[in-house]
Protein backbone atom coordinates (compact mmCIF):
# COMPACT_ATOMS: atom_id res chain seq x y z
CA UNK A 1 0.00 0.00 0.00
CA UNK A 2 1.57 3.34 -0.97
CA UNK A 3 -1.19 5.64 0.44
CA UNK A 4 -3.42 5.69 3.62
CA UNK A 5 -5.96 8.19 4.16
CA UNK A 6 -6.21 9.71 7.79
CA UNK A 7 -9.62 10.94 9.70
CA UNK A 8 -7.66 14.35 9.95
CA UNK A 9 -4.19 15.72 10.20
CA UNK A 10 -2.58 17.12 13.77
CA UNK A 11 -5.77 19.47 14.69
CA UNK A 12 -9.34 17.85 13.61
CA UNK A 13 -9.62 21.12 11.66
CA UNK A 14 -7.10 20.07 8.96
CA UNK A 15 -9.07 17.81 6.53
CA UNK A 16 -8.20 16.06 4.64
CA UNK A 17 -5.26 14.64 5.19
CA UNK A 18 -2.85 11.72 4.27
CA UNK A 19 0.39 9.77 4.76
CA UNK A 20 2.00 8.59 1.54
CA UNK A 21 5.02 7.50 -0.46
CA UNK A 22 6.09 8.50 -3.82
CA UNK A 23 7.48 4.81 -4.53
CA UNK A 24 7.56 0.98 -3.01
CA UNK A 25 4.86 0.62 -0.51
CA UNK A 26 4.65 2.42 3.37
CA UNK A 27 6.85 0.52 6.03
CA UNK A 28 3.70 -0.64 7.84
CA UNK A 29 1.03 -2.65 7.67
CA UNK A 30 -2.48 -1.77 9.65
CA UNK A 31 -3.93 -4.62 11.24
CA UNK A 32 -6.54 -2.89 14.06
CA UNK A 33 -7.82 0.22 14.13
CA UNK A 34 -7.75 3.85 11.92
CA UNK A 35 -4.20 5.51 12.66
CA UNK A 36 -4.29 9.51 12.64
CA UNK A 37 -1.47 11.74 11.91
CA UNK A 38 0.04 12.05 15.43
CA UNK A 39 -0.06 8.42 15.89
CA UNK A 40 1.98 7.65 13.02
CA UNK A 41 4.55 10.28 13.65
CA UNK A 42 4.87 8.62 17.15
CA UNK A 43 5.38 5.09 15.48
CA UNK A 44 8.00 5.84 13.20
CA UNK A 45 9.97 7.89 15.51
CA UNK A 46 9.59 4.76 18.13
CA UNK A 47 9.66 2.14 15.84
CA UNK A 48 13.48 3.83 14.71
CA UNK A 49 14.26 3.95 18.46
CA UNK A 50 13.88 0.50 19.48
CA UNK A 51 15.34 -0.84 16.54
CA UNK A 52 18.28 1.52 17.26
CA UNK A 53 18.13 -0.04 21.31
CA UNK A 54 18.17 -3.51 19.91
CA UNK A 55 21.29 -3.23 17.59
CA UNK A 56 23.27 -1.25 20.03
CA UNK A 57 22.45 -4.00 23.32
CA UNK A 58 21.21 -7.21 21.85
CA UNK A 59 18.31 -6.84 23.95
CA UNK A 60 14.74 -6.75 23.43
CA UNK A 61 13.50 -2.98 23.54
CA UNK A 62 10.54 -0.86 24.08
CA UNK A 63 9.38 2.73 23.77
CA UNK A 64 6.48 4.92 24.73
CA UNK A 65 6.02 7.72 23.11
CA UNK A 66 3.85 10.47 23.60
CA UNK A 67 3.37 13.50 21.64
CA UNK A 68 6.56 12.74 19.29
CA UNK A 69 9.29 12.45 21.98
CA UNK A 70 9.49 8.99 24.54
CA UNK A 71 8.23 9.11 27.27
CA UNK A 72 10.18 6.31 28.71
CA UNK A 73 12.08 3.70 26.89
CA UNK A 74 14.11 0.46 27.86
CA UNK A 75 15.52 -2.87 27.31
CA UNK A 76 14.96 -6.35 29.28
CA UNK A 77 16.63 -6.07 32.39
CA UNK A 78 14.90 -8.21 34.76
CA UNK A 79 12.58 -6.28 37.14
CA UNK A 80 13.11 -6.38 40.65
CA UNK A 81 10.37 -6.83 43.24
CA UNK A 82 9.80 -3.68 43.96
CA UNK A 83 9.65 -2.47 40.98
CA UNK A 84 7.04 -5.00 39.41
CA UNK A 85 5.33 -3.55 42.74
CA UNK A 86 6.15 -0.04 41.68
CA UNK A 87 4.76 -0.69 38.01
CA UNK A 88 1.62 -2.66 39.10
CA UNK A 89 2.47 -5.69 37.31
CA UNK A 90 3.51 -7.76 40.18
CA UNK A 91 0.27 -10.01 39.43
CA UNK A 92 1.29 -10.50 35.95
CA UNK A 93 4.60 -13.17 34.67
CA UNK A 94 6.21 -10.98 32.30
CA UNK A 95 8.61 -12.43 28.97
CA UNK A 96 11.38 -10.07 28.52
CA UNK A 97 9.50 -8.12 25.62
CA UNK A 98 6.84 -7.41 28.11
CA UNK A 99 9.38 -6.65 30.72
CA UNK A 100 11.00 -3.85 28.61
CA UNK A 101 7.15 -2.12 27.93
CA UNK A 102 6.64 -2.44 31.70
CA UNK A 103 9.83 -0.76 32.08
CA UNK A 104 9.41 2.06 29.38
CA UNK A 105 5.45 2.65 30.50
CA UNK A 106 6.73 3.03 34.47
CA UNK A 107 9.56 5.10 33.82
CA UNK A 108 6.72 8.06 33.32
CA UNK A 109 3.77 6.39 33.92
CA UNK A 110 1.62 9.95 33.67
CA UNK A 111 2.95 11.28 30.87
CA UNK A 112 2.42 7.74 28.74
CA UNK A 113 -1.29 7.45 29.17
CA UNK A 114 -2.60 7.06 26.10
CA UNK A 115 1.17 6.64 24.58
CA UNK A 116 2.20 4.78 21.49
CA UNK A 117 3.83 1.90 22.54
CA UNK A 118 6.86 0.43 20.08
CA UNK A 119 8.52 -3.12 20.21
CA UNK A 120 11.74 -4.53 18.55
CA UNK A 121 10.52 -7.94 18.68
CA UNK A 122 7.21 -10.33 18.20
CA UNK A 123 4.65 -8.90 20.31
CA UNK A 124 3.52 -12.49 22.54
CA UNK A 125 0.97 -12.57 24.92
CA UNK A 126 2.66 -11.73 27.98
CA UNK A 127 2.91 -8.02 26.07
CA UNK A 128 -0.48 -7.99 24.64
CA UNK A 129 -1.67 -8.49 28.22
CA UNK A 130 0.25 -5.65 29.78
CA UNK A 131 -1.14 -3.42 26.68
CA UNK A 132 -4.39 -4.37 27.34
CA UNK A 133 -4.74 -2.87 30.37
CA UNK A 134 -2.84 0.13 30.05
CA UNK A 135 -4.48 3.35 28.52
CA UNK A 136 -2.59 3.15 25.17
CA UNK A 137 -3.92 4.50 21.75
CA UNK A 138 -1.01 2.51 19.31
CA UNK A 139 1.40 -0.15 19.14
CA UNK A 140 4.10 -0.77 16.88
CA UNK A 141 5.76 -3.70 16.39
CA UNK A 142 7.59 -6.15 13.39
CA UNK A 143 5.20 -9.26 14.49
CA UNK A 144 2.44 -10.74 16.61
CA UNK A 145 1.65 -13.78 18.07
CA UNK A 146 -1.66 -14.71 16.75
CA UNK A 147 -3.34 -15.22 20.10
CA UNK A 148 -1.35 -11.90 21.26
CA UNK A 149 -2.73 -10.00 18.11
CA UNK A 150 -6.23 -11.44 18.94
CA UNK A 151 -6.16 -9.37 22.49
CA UNK A 152 -4.96 -6.58 20.44
CA UNK A 153 -7.95 -6.37 18.33
CA UNK A 154 -10.68 -6.34 20.63
CA UNK A 155 -8.89 -3.64 22.66
CA UNK A 156 -10.72 -0.58 22.87
CA UNK A 157 -13.84 -2.26 21.10
CA UNK A 158 -11.57 -2.83 18.21
CA UNK A 159 -10.04 0.61 17.90
CA UNK A 160 -6.81 0.15 19.07
CA UNK A 161 -4.78 0.73 16.59
CA UNK A 162 -2.03 -2.15 15.65
CA UNK A 163 0.99 -1.64 12.88
CA UNK A 164 2.83 -4.23 12.02
CA UNK A 165 6.29 -2.70 10.97
CA UNK A 166 8.72 -3.37 8.02
CA UNK A 167 11.71 -4.96 9.59
CA UNK A 168 13.96 -4.28 6.26
CA UNK A 169 12.18 -0.96 6.28
CA UNK A 170 14.89 1.64 6.22
CA UNK A 171 14.12 5.42 5.42
CA UNK A 172 15.85 6.87 1.91
CA UNK A 173 19.28 9.04 2.73
CA UNK A 174 17.51 12.31 2.31
CA UNK A 175 14.70 13.90 4.10
CA UNK A 176 11.96 16.76 3.35
CA UNK A 177 9.32 18.67 4.63
CA UNK A 178 7.51 21.24 3.70
CA UNK A 179 6.95 24.39 6.06
CA UNK A 180 4.66 27.15 4.90
CA UNK A 181 5.31 26.29 1.41
CA UNK A 182 9.20 25.97 1.95
CA UNK A 183 10.86 22.80 1.51
CA UNK A 184 13.83 21.89 3.60
CA UNK A 185 15.89 19.17 2.54
CA UNK A 186 18.69 17.19 4.25
CA UNK A 187 20.26 13.77 4.98
CA UNK A 188 18.88 11.73 7.61
CA UNK A 189 20.38 11.76 11.00
CA UNK A 190 22.00 8.33 10.42
CA UNK A 191 24.51 8.18 13.12
CA UNK A 192 25.06 5.27 14.79
CA UNK A 193 25.18 5.48 18.43
CA UNK A 194 27.47 2.68 20.42
CA UNK A 195 30.86 2.14 22.53
CA UNK A 196 32.35 4.88 20.13
CA UNK A 197 30.78 7.58 22.51
CA UNK A 198 33.07 6.80 25.22
CA UNK A 199 36.09 6.88 23.90
CA UNK A 200 36.87 10.39 24.75
CA UNK A 201 36.47 10.67 29.01
CA UNK A 202 37.81 13.89 29.91
CA UNK A 203 37.24 13.69 33.68
CA UNK A 204 39.05 12.14 36.75
CA UNK A 205 37.59 9.29 37.06
CA UNK A 206 37.78 7.10 34.17
CA UNK A 207 36.05 3.84 35.02
CA UNK A 208 32.68 3.24 32.81
CA UNK A 209 31.43 -0.20 34.25
CA UNK A 210 29.65 -2.03 31.33
CA UNK A 211 26.46 -1.74 33.55
CA UNK A 212 26.82 2.01 32.95
CA UNK A 213 27.46 2.44 29.60
CA UNK A 214 24.16 0.15 28.87
CA UNK A 215 22.39 3.14 30.50
CA UNK A 216 24.29 6.12 28.67
CA UNK A 217 23.27 3.98 25.09
CA UNK A 218 19.62 3.79 26.45
CA UNK A 219 19.44 7.45 27.43
CA UNK A 220 21.25 8.43 24.40
CA UNK A 221 19.44 6.83 21.99
CA UNK A 222 16.23 8.17 23.14
CA UNK A 223 17.52 11.52 22.50
CA UNK A 224 18.43 10.76 19.27
CA UNK A 225 14.42 10.77 19.14
CA UNK A 226 13.35 13.21 21.25
CA UNK A 227 12.27 16.77 20.50
CA UNK A 228 15.06 19.31 21.34
CA UNK A 229 16.42 20.58 23.83
CA UNK A 230 16.63 17.44 25.30
CA UNK A 231 18.51 16.06 28.67
CA UNK A 232 17.46 12.24 29.72
CA UNK A 233 18.56 10.12 32.85
CA UNK A 234 18.40 6.22 33.03
CA UNK A 235 19.27 3.53 35.19
CA UNK A 236 18.85 0.12 35.69
CA UNK A 237 18.43 -0.55 31.47
CA UNK A 238 15.45 2.31 30.99
CA UNK A 239 14.91 5.83 31.63
CA UNK A 240 13.95 7.65 34.31
CA UNK A 241 13.27 10.82 33.33
CA UNK A 242 13.09 12.54 29.98
CA UNK A 243 13.37 16.41 29.87
CA UNK A 244 12.10 17.13 26.23
CA UNK A 245 11.82 20.10 24.40
CA UNK A 246 13.21 22.99 26.75
CA UNK A 247 14.30 26.19 25.51
CA UNK A 248 17.23 26.19 27.92
CA UNK A 249 19.53 23.47 28.33
CA UNK A 250 19.29 23.47 32.27
CA UNK A 251 15.64 23.32 32.50
CA UNK A 252 15.53 20.08 30.43
CA UNK A 253 18.37 18.91 33.44
CA UNK A 254 15.50 19.89 35.73
CA UNK A 255 12.71 18.46 34.22
CA UNK A 256 14.58 15.06 33.54
CA UNK A 257 15.66 15.06 37.52
CA UNK A 258 12.43 15.39 38.57
CA UNK A 259 11.50 12.62 36.86
CA UNK A 260 14.01 10.67 37.90
CA UNK A 261 13.56 12.11 41.66
CA UNK A 262 9.76 11.15 41.58
CA UNK A 263 10.74 7.74 39.64
CA UNK A 264 12.65 6.60 43.01
CA UNK A 265 9.87 7.88 45.18
CA UNK A 266 8.17 5.92 43.75
CA UNK A 267 9.96 2.85 45.56
CA UNK A 268 10.11 3.90 49.21
CA UNK A 269 7.89 1.73 50.72
CA UNK A 270 5.09 4.16 51.39
CA UNK A 271 4.60 4.18 48.26
CA UNK A 272 4.22 0.48 47.40
CA UNK A 273 2.26 0.00 50.77
CA UNK A 274 -0.37 2.19 49.82
CA UNK A 275 -3.73 0.79 49.60
CA UNK A 276 -6.38 2.22 47.65
CA UNK A 277 -10.39 2.03 47.81
CA UNK A 278 -11.98 -0.81 45.32
CA UNK A 279 -12.55 1.19 42.04
CA UNK A 280 -9.78 3.56 40.90
CA UNK A 281 -8.34 2.74 37.38
CA UNK A 282 -4.38 2.05 36.77
CA UNK A 283 -4.11 5.06 35.39
CA UNK A 284 -5.93 6.68 38.30
CA UNK A 285 -3.61 5.06 41.13
CA UNK A 286 -0.51 6.48 38.99
CA UNK A 287 -2.03 9.74 39.38
CA UNK A 288 -2.84 9.67 43.12
CA UNK A 289 0.43 8.31 43.37
CA UNK A 290 2.07 11.28 41.24
CA UNK A 291 0.33 13.58 43.30
CA UNK A 292 1.32 11.99 47.22
CA UNK A 293 4.67 12.90 45.45
CA UNK A 294 3.76 16.90 45.10
CA UNK A 295 5.12 19.15 47.59
CA UNK A 296 2.01 20.63 48.78
CA UNK A 297 -1.72 20.44 47.15
CA UNK A 298 -4.82 22.65 47.27
CA UNK A 299 -7.45 21.86 49.58
CA UNK A 300 -9.86 20.55 46.46
CA UNK A 301 -6.99 18.89 45.18
CA UNK A 302 -5.98 16.82 48.92
CA UNK A 303 -9.57 16.15 49.19
CA UNK A 304 -9.77 14.15 45.98
CA UNK A 305 -6.63 12.96 46.14
CA UNK A 306 -7.65 11.36 49.99
CA UNK A 307 -10.71 10.17 48.02
CA UNK A 308 -8.75 7.19 45.99
CA UNK A 309 -7.17 5.42 49.36
CA UNK A 310 -8.66 3.47 51.88
CA UNK A 311 -5.72 4.72 54.04
CA UNK A 312 -4.50 7.72 53.64
CA UNK A 313 -0.72 7.98 53.59
CA UNK A 314 1.30 10.30 55.69
CA UNK A 315 3.40 12.17 53.07
CA UNK A 316 7.33 12.67 53.34
CA UNK A 317 8.61 15.43 55.27
CA UNK A 318 11.27 17.50 53.72
CA UNK A 319 14.12 15.72 55.49
CA UNK A 320 12.46 12.56 54.65
CA UNK A 321 12.42 13.19 50.96
CA UNK A 322 15.78 13.89 51.10
CA UNK A 323 17.28 10.92 52.99
CA UNK A 324 15.46 8.79 50.36
CA UNK A 325 17.15 10.57 47.43
CA UNK A 326 20.13 10.31 48.56
CA UNK A 327 19.91 6.82 48.38
CA UNK A 328 20.00 6.69 44.75
CA UNK A 329 23.14 6.75 43.32
CA UNK A 330 25.58 5.65 39.88
CA UNK A 331 22.51 7.29 37.16
CA UNK A 332 23.74 8.15 33.97
CA UNK A 333 22.97 11.34 32.38
CA UNK A 334 23.04 12.23 28.35
CA UNK A 335 22.74 15.31 26.87
CA UNK A 336 21.84 15.87 23.01
CA UNK A 337 24.43 18.91 23.01
CA UNK A 338 26.55 20.59 25.23
CA UNK A 339 26.23 22.09 28.42
CA UNK A 340 26.59 25.51 28.35
CA UNK A 341 27.48 25.89 32.29
CA UNK A 342 28.22 23.74 35.31
CA UNK A 343 24.60 24.66 36.43
CA UNK A 344 23.33 21.75 34.80
CA UNK A 345 25.83 19.08 36.80
CA UNK A 346 24.90 20.87 39.84
CA UNK A 347 21.30 19.74 39.41
CA UNK A 348 22.39 16.28 37.74
CA UNK A 349 24.34 15.67 41.18
CA UNK A 350 21.57 15.66 43.13
CA UNK A 351 19.89 13.01 41.06
CA UNK A 352 22.31 10.28 41.50
CA UNK A 353 23.81 11.24 38.21
CA UNK A 354 27.54 9.34 38.77
CA UNK A 355 28.29 9.13 34.66
CA UNK A 356 27.70 11.38 31.69
CA UNK A 357 28.16 11.76 27.81
CA UNK A 358 27.93 15.00 26.45
CA UNK A 359 28.55 16.77 23.00
CA UNK A 360 31.35 19.11 24.22
CA UNK A 361 32.27 22.34 22.65
CA UNK A 362 31.04 25.02 24.77
CA UNK A 363 33.36 28.28 25.73
CA UNK A 364 32.74 26.86 29.59
CA UNK A 365 33.72 23.29 29.33
CA UNK A 366 36.62 23.52 31.40
CA UNK A 367 34.27 24.79 34.27
CA UNK A 368 31.76 22.04 33.26
CA UNK A 369 34.72 18.83 34.02
CA UNK A 370 36.08 20.73 36.63
CA UNK A 371 31.78 20.11 38.38
CA UNK A 372 31.94 16.78 37.09
CA UNK A 373 35.36 16.18 39.07
CA UNK A 374 34.19 17.95 42.06
CA UNK A 375 31.19 15.05 41.82
CA UNK A 376 33.48 12.38 41.12
CA UNK A 377 31.14 11.48 37.76
CA UNK A 378 33.19 10.28 34.85
CA UNK A 379 32.16 12.27 31.87
CA UNK A 380 32.79 11.45 28.26
CA UNK A 381 32.22 14.31 25.60
CA UNK A 382 31.17 12.22 22.35
CA UNK A 383 31.30 15.19 19.50
CA UNK A 384 27.86 14.65 18.14
CA UNK A 385 25.07 16.69 18.86
CA UNK A 386 21.81 14.98 18.54
CA UNK A 387 19.07 17.68 17.74
CA UNK A 388 15.66 16.19 16.82
CA UNK A 389 13.11 18.61 15.26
Amino acid sequence: MRELELRYGVNPNQKPARVYVPEGDLPFEVLSGSPGYINLLDALNAWRLVRDLRDATGLPAAASFKHVSPAGAAVAVPLSDTLRRAYFVDDLDLSPQATAYARARGADAMSSFGDCAALSDTVDVSTALVLKREVSDVVAAPAYEPEALEILRAKKGGKYVVLKMDPAWNPPEIERRTVCGVTFEQPRNDYHLDGRLFGNIVTQHRELPESAKRDLLVATIALKYTQSNSVCYAYDGQVIGNGAGQQSRVHCTRLAGDKADNWWLRQHPRCLEMRFRAGPSRAEKNNAVARFLLPSLSPAEEAAWEAAFEVVPARFRPAERREWLARLTGVALSSDAFFPFRDNLDRAAQSGVKYVLEAGGSLRDDEVVAAADEYGMVMAFTGVRLFHH
